[in-house]
């Protein structure tokens, strides 16, 4: 059953994801600007939206060239603390990850990276702002289009840690 909240009917890995799995979300398409740089930024404006609730999906790349590439999600207006990153994750570093291994691992293109129905699930880390949040909207797969969901609900399907990620620009 589609627990989208509109009469339009969009399906992407995520949103297959979060139906096989019995997630409640509704979904929100905006006029993505092709000159917009700041994705995050754009969905909280479009949609009217306070940036502390919305939130960006990051890949980052543990302990080097080779090490293990994991999901970072942080509020659109702050940047990933990659000390705080690596310290969740139990690494001894992180570096945010080259744009075409984020693509080639997630599935999705830059601005529409989604934490859910990834081509490989990834661990997850959510800065845990997330929590005192009754909604997050995060990317749904496609550039101009966002789910909100439960924090909680992202945490338990992803398997999600929860830990202090986001610092002030």
């Amino acid at each position: 059953m589609r627990r989208a909240t509109h009469t339009w009917v969009v399906q992407t890995p995520a949103t297959v994801l979060l139906d096989n799995a019995g997630i409640t979300y509704e979904l929100h398409r905006y006029e993505h600007d092709p000159a917009a740089t700041s994705f995050g930024m754009e969905a909280a404006e479009v949609l009217g939206l306070e940036p502390d609730v919305v939130f960006k999906t990051l890949m980052a790349r543990l302990d080097g060239d080779r090490g293990e590439l994991v999901v970072a999600i942080v509020p659109v207006a702050e940047m990933l603390d990659l000390k705080a990153l690596a310290r969740a994750a139990g690494a001894k570093r992180a570096a945010m990850a080259d744009l075409v291994d984020a693509e080639r691992a997630t599935g999705y293109v830059a601005g529409g990276i989604s934490p859910f129905g990834q081509k490989k699930q990834h661990r997850t880390f959510l800065d845990e702002t997330a929590e005192i949040c009754v909604r997050i909207y995060v990317s749904g797969g496609q550039r101009g289009l966002d789910i909100s969901l439960d924090p909680n609900d992202l945490i338990r399907v992803l398997e999600a840690g929860v830990a202090p990620l986001a610092t002030q620009r």
